[in-house]
């Protein structure tokens, strides 16, 4: 008896529309993914306005590629409006495509949720004012920002220059006299964080929440599956009876 593998449909802020690798890296062996391309190129209020009007078509053609769900794969995107506007992305993509769907930034702050995160530190690529509209967006979702670090990046085709070795040193370079945080929090889907999210987290003793990961996790439990994965750091462990063990660095 063949079974039919569900597809998520991700709509991505470069205008090449690749599914990013995380979801296929996580959970390629169950789920199916296609993605949506937004063209945007630059990580500004006016770089998002230029291309946010198309979340709903973009919606609306995943779903006639056989999506059962969508999710809008970019942080500053769905965050740079604050909360309301956030909810508002969420319910145009469900108008438009007649499907369960989720944002980036909701995916974050569901995780943050799960493992019980309220003090953060966080680490971004963002220019001043978007790190702004973060902290504003953040705080709004009733969390505490304790640190802030960002690296003024802001076109697109740098963020995904950005390597390990540099991300490793963003990670560090927030958590630099931090004394009590329940979380580091990378923000910007288009850091790849798989393999520092481990390393950070053993290193510091708290979870390691990153818009990337974190929104593979969310937009793969739209489609019923509960997030959990071999990888990824402690929030792909999760389990509804466990607790974090932030010595160990995972739940137990």
């Amino acid at each position: 008896m063949s079974t039919t593998r569900p597809k998520v449909g991700m709509i991505v802020p470069p205008a090449a529309g690749e599914v990013p690798p995380e979801a296929p890296g996580l959970y390629g062996d169950r789920v199916d993914f296609v993605a949506a391309g937004l063209g945007l190129w630059k990580l500004t209020p006016e770089g998002y306005n230029g291309v946010i009007q198309r979340v709903g078509k973009l919606s609306r053609e995943l779903a006639s590629e056989g999506a059962q769900a969508v999710s809008l794969m970019g942080t500053s995107l769905s965050f740079y409006r604050g909360p309301e506007y956030n909810t508002r992305l969420i319910e145009i993509m469900r108008a438009e495509s007649g499907l369960p769907a989720t944002t980036m930034s909701t995916s974050v702050l569901d995780a943050l949720a799960m493992v019980g995160a309220k003090r953060l530190v966080v680490a971004t690529p963002y220019v001043a004012s978007v790190n702004r509209l973060l902290a504003d967006f953040l705080v709004a979702s009733e969390l505490e920002v304790t640190r802030l670090h960002g690296s003024e990046i802001e076109r697109v085709e740098d963020i995904l220059a950005v390597s390990q070795e540099e991300l490793l040193r963003l990670g560090r370079d927030a958590m630099q006299g931090v004394e009590s945080a329940d979380a580091l929090l990378i923000s910007c889907g288009g850091l790849r964080t798989e393999e520092v999210t481990r390393k950070l987290e053993v290193e510091f003793g708290i979870p390691v929440i990153s818009s990337a990961l974190a929104g593979a996790w969310g937009a793969v439990r739209l489609v019923g599956l509960s997030g959990q994965a071999r990888a990824g750091g402690c929030l792909f462990s999760w389990d509804s009876s466990n607790k974090y063990n932030k010595n160990i660095g995972r739940f137990t």
